[in-house]
């Protein structure tokens, strides 16, 4: 056998000897030795070999010759070890040597046969198939990595505080104190087990909402059409991808729905590689003018476009282009987006993971950063540990000057005294109590049929002080209905509704909501339903698009052509060669119907050789929903400004936000781009506004960003795939009821119930849980203020501290007592909340000193010779746990406020700890041997610990006097104005009082308005402008 190596000058021959069988080993060695020398031959003449091809080829070329050859078989180093499937490493002992070590051959991700990827549109796959494709591609859905269970529990025992913990349990061990190391590590299983049964009690809640919102796609499988969840697509199945739905997975059209024939020619096609098969260049065809430019000096091919346009899908979210671009056969459709035109078959090529969009989703998921939230949470934990390393310096600084000794059998220790301030200090249960409270407030918002996307989204929606809402299934009931037409002279009204039927979209499944109205508003004239039965066909149907604003349709009826248009007024009467008469009538109707709040329709025909005739104007009209006025006013209660973008005309959106009670501050949204105001004017603007008008995606972004830039945390609806990058863009994005699957996965809640009533409701609902966290945050730092000044206090000036025991079960007493923070009732701010720090740290630091004189009264008391409130019958240390343990228990009662009754729920816990802690003050559990003090105190303890009935009664009734003592404080507190705007970045109560005064004194006037006055109508602090009609 030969193999031949060399270029044209000769080549050189290499022998390969092949041993008969049963040579034994002699034979083999001989075989080793001569398939060595071979390989080396091999590598040594391909060395010769390229060097002698490489001159003798410059050789017989001229200079450019030589220079293109050079260019074109140019190799960088290293590219020759890269084909290889080796890589040489040191090896770790001997450094000097090097070793082999063989890659592992992995498949491409998104790549896959190509016989996978040609599919017969009539039988699509086999079900005995699927399995074995999905095992390769996955699921078909863009989800975050699933969280290894032994990771997320561990992720309960990780962070600053519960190392803190962690590092106690440690010395805990170290002292050999069992009883206070087996507590701990109950402390923290406990926090563990609590936070992750609440949180997947509520993931289970919202998991089975969103199985509602599910995207779906039509399939042929076996044969057979199926409509199955979008998740199960694989590669190769074949899909049918109509107008107004949203497409499942990156595929590559096949062919026109009706003309199944098409699969032949596609498979020609496919064949002789006429058809492009990346994505990339597909995607290029619509990135725009500034993208081609950008890649002009690249090579590539040019696009290839077999026939006529079978689908028109909408990339305005991939590539910001506002137009729907074309697919041809062969042309990749992507994944979330719209397809806003045609009916196709098309072969699903690769998952969701590997499609353009799971790309990029993989590279912003692999940039994360802390939110608002965990910022916050760091703050206050970060703080909490800076202030125990304090209290501990203190402590030892005072022991040092006490003669204290580090560490001995006696409980008053240096380290001991460290014990108990490292476990009172640091809140464990701070991290699992608020994301448990978010969570379970996400499963009460998914029961009112709000699906929250992440977490944090609720503090967001709690703190949003602006709504930007869209008109249309928001404000109004999107229950579109057409009023008396306006019919040119001496056109028939049935030709005029027949036109306009004609020029609307035909695909009964998923009709535009005004070419829906259009189409069944002919069950009134009977005589238009006539005109359609006299065979038309459709020649090519163009949808609205936002530069002409028109839908065309190109017909044919009895061998004669017509074009059929509708859209905007203007639009069309820029189209049609009318009399000066006509047109000046025509813009007076669209004036009149404009000031009554009716969306106008302008309708014309052109007749094959003849120009464009105008028939006349459909009004429609979408009615406020009922409820849209009431909210409005009760979220503007709420300190909440909502602002209206619509695409309608001007004219019409004042209108609507006048029925509404909104304001008449609504302008057009060439203001905003074209107005050539300033920056600070244009800010201005955006702020004082009520609304704008013909509003399109890009205006919506720049709204967001602009109010954004004036410290205001927005909220935006939207339904749309246009929608997706200002969803993105605000501080809390709200797909509202009916969006498409690209706005749900861009927005962070997702409503399934139409209007904005649920989204105040929501709104009303994520205080109420911001609220609950921020009620439980005082609460918590409160109580490690309490024992850790009266712990080192009582150290410095008595030499005395409570048990490490005891301290150790209130601190599992308090976390047991505020499992139920997250299901208490809670009120509600009328104004957006914020965190307010500085205010939360000078209550609590107030409380926590209130809590520690409370105690030092306590035992105080018993250095009288009548022994205070015990009267010689008890246990200090007993009498001093129960005193603390109730008084601390009962502050969350305060800090909640007062606006609602505590729930069940927190009750209960609260009270079955309190009876816990007395059993242990009766029966002087932990009580243990007598701690001396200095100076020596008169009582006298029972030598077994125990505390009489009338003592914990005296206890329980001081207790409750100092917990009524520090809700007064607590409430006269929050009665000064400023401690109440402490911490506050936005308006006070006081301006949200006055411009909420302003706001109903502008809607009484708009009320009593005239309209049939000539004269210009005043406002409260503006002047109506001219309405501008389009």
């Amino acid at each position: 056998m030969a193999e031949q190596a060399g270029g044209p000058s000769g080549n050189v021959k290499i022998a390969e000897a092949k041993a008969p069988r049963g040579e034994g080993i002699v034979g083999e060695g001989e075989r080793a030795v001569s398939s060595a020398s071979a390989s080396a031959e091999r590598r040594g003449s391909r060395r010769v070999s390229r060097s002698s091809t490489r001159t003798e080829d410059y050789a017989n070329l001229d200079e450019y010759g030589k220079l293109v050859k050079y260019i074109s078989t140019f190799r960088e180093k290293g590219d020759e070890e890269g084909e290889q499937n080796y890589e040489e490493k040191r090896v770790w002992y001997a450094p000097w040597k090097k070793r082999k070590v063989y890659r592992k051959t992995q498949e491409e991700p998104g790549k896959y046969p190509e016989d996978w990827l040609i599919t017969d549109i009539s039988q699509g796959l086999p079900s005995s198939e699927i399995q074995n494709r999905r095992r390769r591609s996955g699921w078909n859905e863009l989800v975050s990595e699933k969280e290894n269970p032994v990771a997320k529990i561990l992720s309960y025992f990780r962070g600053p505080i519960l190392y803190v913990m962690e590092l106690a349990v440690l010395l805990a061990a170290g002292l050999q104190d069992w009883i206070d190391f087996g507590v701990i590590i109950g402390i923290l299983c406990l926090n563990a087990a609590v936070g992750w049964y609440q949180e997947k009690q509520a993931a289970d809640v919202v998991a089975s909402l969103k199985g509602d919102i599910a995207m779906r796609a039509n399939v042929i499988r076996d044969g057979e059409q199926q409509e199955i969840l979008a998740r199960e697509l694989v590669p190769g199945d074949v899909i049918i991808v109509a107008d107004g739905q949203v497409v499942p997975a990156d595929s590559k059209v096949v062919c026109d729905y009706n003309d199944p024939n098409g699969f032949e020619e596609y498979k020609e096609h496919l064949q002789r590689g006429d058809l492009s098969s990346s994505s990339e260049s597909d995607m290029e065809e619509g990135e725009g003018e500034g993208k081609e430019k950008e890649k002009e000096a690249e090579p590539k091919k040019p696009a290839r476009k077999r026939g006529y346009p079978i689908l028109a899908c909408d990339h305005s979210a991939i590539t910001g282009e506002s137009l729907a671009v074309d697919r041809y056969m062969g042309g990749m459709i992507f994944y979330t987006t719209g397809c806003k035109r045609g009916k196709a078959y098309a072969i699903v090529q690769t998952g969701a993971k590997t499609s353009f969009v799971g790309r990029t989703a993989s590279m912003v998921q692999s940039a994360k950063g802390a939110g608002h939230f965990e910022m916050v949470m760091d703050n206050i934990g970060t703080s909490l540990l800076i202030l125990v390393m304090a209290w501990i310096l203190i402590a030892w600084i005072g022991g040092f000057f006490r003669h204290l000794p580090i560490a001995s059998p006696r409980q008053q220790t240096l380290l001991h005294y460290t014990l108990s301030l490292l476990i009172i200090g640091v809140p464990v249960g701070l991290p699992v109590v608020t994301t448990t409270t978010m969570a379970v407030g996400a499963a009460y918002l998914a029961k009112k049929k709000a699906i929250v996307q992440k977490l944090t989204a609720i503090e967001s929606l709690a703190g949003v002080d602006i709504l930007c809402s869209d008109k249309t299934g928001t404000l109004t009931a999107n229950k579109l209905s057409i009023r008396d037409p306006y019919v040119a002279e001496g056109v028939d009204i049935d030709w005029l509704f027949a036109v306009a039927a004609l020029a609307s979209s035909h695909n009964i499944d998923s009709l535009d909501p005004i070419d829906k109205v259009t189409v069944l508003t002919l069950r009134s004239y009977p005589g238009a339903r006539e005109i359609l039965r006299r065979g038309w066909t459709t020649q090519k149907f163009t949808p609205f698009d936002p530069v002409s604003k028109r839908i065309v349709s190109e017909v044919s009826c009895d061998g004669v052509k017509y074009v059929c248009t509708k859209g905007a007024p203007k639009a069309v009467l820029q189209i049609s060669n009318c009399s000066k008469e006509t047109a000046d009538l025509y813009k007076e109707k669209a004036q009149e119907f404009a000031h009554r709040g009716f969306r106008s329709l302008g309708v014309a025909v052109k007749r094959e050789g003849e120009d464009w005739t105008l028939l006349g104007m459909l009004p429609m009209f979408d009615p406020p929903r009922e409820d849209t006025a009431h909210t409005i006013h009760e979220s503007q209660n709420l300190g909440i400004s909502v602002k209206m973008l619509t695409g309608d005309a001007l004219a019409i959106a004042k209108e609507t936000c006048k029925m509404l009670a909104l304001g008449t501050k609504v302008f057009n949204s060439d203001k905003l781009i074209h107005g050539g105001l300033s920056g600070a004017m244009a800010g201005d603007l955006v702020e004082k506004a009520d609304g704008f008008a013909e509003v399109f995606p890009e205006h919506k972004y720049q709204v967001v960003e602009m109010l954004q830039e004036r410290g205001h945390l927005t909220a935006m609806t939207g339904d749309g795939v246009n929608d997706a990058p200002s969803l993105k863009k605000a501080d809390c994005g709200i797909a509202v009821e009916g969006a498409s699957e690209a706005a749900q996965s861009a927005a962070d809640i997702v409503f399934l119930e139409p209007g904005l009533s649920t989204i105040i409701d929501s709104i009303k609902m994520a205080r109420q849980i911001f609220a609950r966290m921020k009620a439980y945050i005082q609460y918590r730092i409160a109580l490690c203020l309490h024992l850790e000044i009266y712990l080192v206090t009582s150290m410095l000036i008595i030499n005395e501290s409570i048990r490490v025991e005891l301290i150790v079960f209130l601190a599992l007493f308090a976390d047991l007592a505020t499992v139920a923070v997250a299901y208490d009732n809670a009120s509600f701010e009328l104004r957006p909340v914020e965190w307010q720090l500085p205010k939360i740290w000078f209550i609590s630091v107030l409380l926590g000193i209130l809590l520690a004189l409370g105690t030092w009264v306590v035992r105080g008391s018993l250095f009288l010779p009548s022994g205070g409130i015990v009267q010689n019958w008890g246990s200090i240390q007993e009498i001093l746990f129960l005193e603390v343990a109730l008084t601390e228990n009962w502050l969350i009662f305060v800090t909640r406020g007062i606006e609602t009754w505590p729930s069940i729920h927190l009750v209960v816990a609260i009270l079955g700890v309190d009876v816990l802690a007395t059993i242990f003050c009766l029966f002087g559990w932990f009580s243990n041997e007598t701690m001396p003090t200095n100076p020596a105190t008169s009582f006298v303890e029972t030598t077994n610990g125990w505390t009489d009935i009338v003592t914990v009664v005296r206890v329980w009734g001081y207790s409750l006097g100092v917990t009524i003592v520090i809700a007064l404080v607590y409430f006269m507190l929050n009665k000064f104005q400023w401690l109440e705007n402490l911490g506050r970045s936005k308006r006070d109560k006081g301006d949200v009082k006055i411009e909420n005064l302003l706001g109903h004194l502008s809607r009484l006037t708009i009320e009593y308005d005239q309209p049939g006055k000539p004269v210009g109508r005043f406002f409260l602090a503006a002047t109506k402008e001219e309405e501008d009609v389009e």
